[in-house]
């Protein structure tokens, strides 16, 4: 019964993304309201950009008519600490709110990047007041216990960093909606399996709201091919979404859920691709002294586009590999040491870069080589062209001696 009536909200926030999100498109059209078209950008059209603003209100009227009725009404007993959990919703809704407002500022009239990170900033340091934050490593690096002020400041970092890498993450079609909706669907089953109902019931909210979005990002409504955007509405929220639900499952807090000596690597197996591939990308900008925040074509998907896939075929590998960590961490978990888990993740991540580097210095290799042949092609050809002129004006010089 508990878990049927966590499922329900899940269909209902699908089909408020369903009608929700055409009028979006349509008034984003009536605007004009579309995405710019510039080098870095792997679209070539007109595209609304405001299609995460069906995000956080049907995330946030969902889990409040939720509550009013399981707790206002008895509709039924979760059995969860009230005191505890209930200002953690409170102030992510407060987080939600203000990250919204801020990203269709941004998506309308840009916001200034220290406008942004001082209201993540903000935002970041009400996960803490709300009484989450990271208290535990559970033996990561050989520390478990940790506390209050170094989990705290770590939780605001964490947080921040988050936010900032499913934002830059959202470059491809279908990427950040599919790698957070995989993440949410995984944190659901994992919490719904220690029963913490409420934390179950935001992920599949979450994950209910993106799988309409990402049909029309990535198909388009019927056979027009129309898409949109989330924007930075959408991507800064579903952030905040992500780090909560993680950060959430990785406490160690009986109030939340019991015990679980796997927690903190299950629970961010399902951030390993965006935050693995942010920390690289500014660990090469920093090697090649170029701006940490300027944006380029470094991130995952623009090296498997550059190989030759497709839109498509590069965001399904990329959602097939987050997929791939999350289930696999939080199945291993359970066997073998998080260290191991851990040291298993950063080799199966670098190897996938030193393959896809491979390839890719292969590629231009060959690439260089038809060059030269194409370079030498064309210079034997001026060769034969000025032998041919030499020949004819020694002709013509014989022709005028005689």
């Amino acid at each position: 019964m508990r878990t049927l009536l966590i499922i329900v909200p899940f269909f209902i926030a699908l089909y408020l993304g369903r009608i929700i999100l055409p009028y979006v498109f349509l008034v984003c059209f009536k605007k004009r309201l579309f995405d710019p078209v510039d080098k870095r950008k792997v679209h070539t059209q007109r595209i609304p950009r405001l299609g995460g603003v069906a995000f956080a209100p049907v995330q946030c009227f969902l889990m409040t008519l939720a509550v009013v009725v399981f707790y206002k009404y008895n509709f039924v007993d979760l059995s969860i600490n009230t005191e505890e959990v209930l200002p953690m919703f409170l102030l992510l809704i407060c987080g939600l709110v203000m990250l919204f407002l801020v990203g269709i500022g941004d998506d309308l009239v840009g916001i200034s990047y220290k406008w942004k990170f001082g209201v993540q900033l903000f935002v970041a340091t009400l996960f803490p007041l709300s009484g989450l934050w990271i208290n535990d490593l559970y033996g990561v690096f050989f520390i478990t216990c940790i506390p209050a002020y170094v989990g705290m400041p770590l939780t605001v970092l964490v947080v921040i960093l988050i936010i900032n890498a499913v934002n830059l993450i959202d470059g491809l079609d279908g990427l950040c909606s599919g790698l957070i909706a995989v993440g949410c669907l995984v944190l659901g089953v994992m919490f719904l399996l220690q029963h913490a109902y409420l934390h179950a019931m935001f992920a599949f909210i979450t994950a209910g709201v993106l799988i309409p979005f990402f049909y029309f990002n990535v198909f388009g409504i019927n056979k027009r091919r129309h898409r949109i955007f989330m924007g930075d509405t959408g991507s800064l929220t579903l952030g905040l979404s992500i780090a909560f639900l993680a950060i959430s499952f990785a406490m160690n807090n009986a109030a939340i859920k019991p015990f679980y000596e796997g927690a903190i690597v299950a629970a961010f197996s399902v951030l390993i691709v965006p935050v693995m591939d942010v920390l690289r990308v500014m660990f090469v900008r920093y090697r090649t002294g170029k701006p940490l925040f300027m944006p380029d074509r470094s991130h995952i998907h623009h090296k498997l586009l550059d190989l030759g896939l497709s839109h498509h075929a590069s965001m399904l590998s990329i959602v097939g590999f987050a997929a791939f960590f999350a289930i696999f961490n939080s199945i291993m978990v359970n066997y073998i040491s998080n260290n191991i888990v851990l040291l298993w993740d950063v080799a199966l991540w670098g190897g996938l870069h030193l393959a896809l580097n491979k390839v890719e210095s292969m590629r231009a290799a060959k690439r260089m080589h038809e060059l030269l042949r194409a370079q030498n092609k064309m210079k034997n050809i001026e060769n034969k062209k000025l032998n041919l002129q030499d020949m004819t004006l020694k002709n013509l010089q014989l022709e005028n001696v005689r």
